[in-house]
């Protein structure tokens, strides 16, 4: 599988768009998701961890899931994330951990996932009964968001019903939706929502 990060993963805690949605991302999710010191999670799309920081401090621990080895290499060499974090580089749609996780944690990650469905129905089955989902991306969009023709991009957005809808048919319930941030972006606000939602 080709490494679609293999060149930004190095200065891409250096942009300003990544922070901004990890800092208001991060902060939804602390604010949405009751963390605990005796949960283990999964953060999908974990990338250079820039999330994962934000929640390790009140989280056990934290298996790191990405497709992207540069990324996860970033994520390695940042100390405060040693002895927290677990990195794994695999497609958990196509090959589970198989194990279970307290609680999933997503941010930017679905829109490069192409089927949505598939996505919703491998992230439940990582939960244990009980267990939380905290998942966030763009709300739909006219396509600026990124350039055009960019390589590994299925979705402009999601329609936040549609996104609800796949969530509930994966079995998911108490979804619900807040705008975890907006960023700007050459003159454009694009919002990004953060749906929460429990296995029951």
């Amino acid at each position: 599988m080709t490494d679609l990060f293999s060149d930004k993963a190095a200065e891409w805690d250096s942009r300003p768009v990544p922070l901004q949605i990890s800092e208001g991302v991060g902060g939804a999710m602390l604010d949405a998701v009751h963390f605990a010191p005796s949960q283990t999670v999964l953060d999908f799309g974990a990338g250079t961890g820039l999330v994962s920081s934000r929640i390790a401090p009140a989280v056990g621990s934290i298996v790191a899931v990405d497709v992207s080895p540069a990324m996860l290499e970033q994520l390695a060499a940042k100390e405060a994330l040693a002895g927290k974090v677990e990195i794994v580089c695999q497609d958990i749609l196509h090959e589970p951990l198989g194990r279970q996780v307290d609680v999933v944690v997503s941010a930017m990650a679905a829109h490069h996932v192409e089927d949505t469905a598939a996505l919703l129905q491998a992230l439940f089955a990582h939960l244990r009964p009980g267990g939380r989902l905290a998942l966030a991306d763009l709300d739909a969009e006219d396509g600026s968001f990124h350039p055009p023709g960019i390589e590994g991009v299925f979705h402009a957005g999601f329609a936040r019903d549609a996104f609800a809808a796949h969530a509930e048919a994966a079995g998911f319930v108490d979804v619900s939706f807040r705008t975890a941030c907006e960023v700007d972006r050459d003159g454009k606000r694009f919002p990004i929502f953060l749906c929460t939602a429990t296995r029951p």
